[in-house]
């Protein structure tokens, strides 16, 4: 039997409206070509979503917040 990914089969419960917004803008600044850590932050920073405690994102702010999504 062949295996495969079912694309949610990891996800505990629905994505919040933030977590929806957060991916959608990763999404975008890849197709954008923004593959770095950097960029990605600026990105971000220029276009939101913020980071939930309202600071402005860091490459270590982003690091933390995508441990703590992958930890829900």
């Amino acid at each position: 039997m062949e295996s495969y990914l079912e694309p949610h089969q990891a996800r505990r419960r629905e994505p919040t409206q933030y977590e929806s917004l957060l991916g959608d803008a990763i999404e975008r600044a890849y197709a954008l070509g923004f593959d770095d850590l950097g960029a990605l932050v600026r990105y971000l920073n220029e276009t939101g979503p913020g980071p939930q405690d309202g600071m402005e994102w860091t490459e270590s702010v982003f690091e933390k917040e995508m441990a703590r999504l992958a930890a829900d």
